[in-house]
């Protein structure tokens, strides 16, 4: 097959399913994954599909939203060293404690855990006898945090997107009015300087406002595959991160960049 009509075919399976990605195309045409890139990055050029991690969709897909189990599959492995990495941020960690008091003082530190997978990868490396108070709107993130017996547990109510089991909505817009929080570990599904912080859905863009409004502190857990993808509903600025935990696959050159923008950045 040439590589025109291996392309013609690759854009048809994004427009059908919606997204392809680049090492299930290099087993379908039987070919390198670099020459599958190749191909991803001809159509780009042409407008056709929009590169994304590991993959690409078709252009002008900007809500296109992957479900849960697929966004946990993708690097899985950076996710977990992001989530260890922000087990340092958790009040009283910086003095090597499990839970600690909060920064106002009296009590253990509070969080908000976004839903998102990393989100949920974090909830799965927090130790069972950690103390503190945690908020969430994610249903797979108060699944794995339900069992701490040290923990004071909250779950924010609303609608239930199915694609991301996140609540959304007035309820949970009113609940999050009413939090002071020390911490918030926030999740995005794009992030660039320009662009700003991005996700797909207009009423999870409405709740992560609310989020970032609702704490001291914001620490962003983001892939450096989501650096530079830009998504429909744009819900905040770098600016608004005081710090990013994201893996190396993020440059030198990009972390730089964003630093001297004013937002610190971790890549672990």
């Amino acid at each position: 097959m040439y590589a025109p009509e291996r392309q013609q075919e690759i854009l048809r399976l994004a427009r059908e399913s919606g997204r392809v990605d680049v090492l299930s195309l290099a087993e379908e045409f039987q070919v390198t994954a670099e020459t599958v890139r190749r191909d991803l990055k001809a159509l780009d050029r042409a407008g056709l599909v929009r590169r994304v991690h590991g993959g690409a969709i078709p252009a002008g897909r900007l809500d296109f939203e992957p479900d849960l189990a697929e966004r946990d599959a993708v690097a899985a492995d950076e996710k977990v060293r992001i989530a260890r990495a922000a087990l340092a941020e958790l009040p009283g960690r910086e003095n090597g404690e499990h839970g600690g008091g909060s920064a106002r003082g009296g009590g253990f530190g509070s969080v908000i855990l976004d839903a998102g997978t990393t989100a949920a990868r974090l909830a799965a490396e927090i130790p069972l006898e950690t103390e503190l108070t945690v908020v969430t709107h994610g249903l797979p993130v108060a699944a794995r945090l339900a069992d701490h017996p040290g923990l004071t547990l909250h779950l924010v109510g609303g609608r239930i997107r199915h694609r991301t089991r996140a609540a959304v909505d007035d309820w949970a817009l009113r609940a999050y009015r009413e939090i002071n929080a020390d911490v918030l570990f926030l999740a995005t599904n794009g992030f660039s300087l320009d662009g700003g912080l991005t996700t797909p859905d207009l009423a999870e863009a409405a709740v992560k406002r609310a989020l970032i409004r609702a704490a001291r502190r914001v620490v962003l857990l983001a892939d450096s595959g989501k650096f530079e993808q830009r998504h429909f509903a744009r819900f905040g600025d770098l600016s608004d991160v005081d710090l990013l935990i994201t893996d190396t696959g993020l440059s030198p050159d990009d972390a730089l960049a964003i630093e001297r923008a004013g937002t610190e950045v971790v890549r672990a």
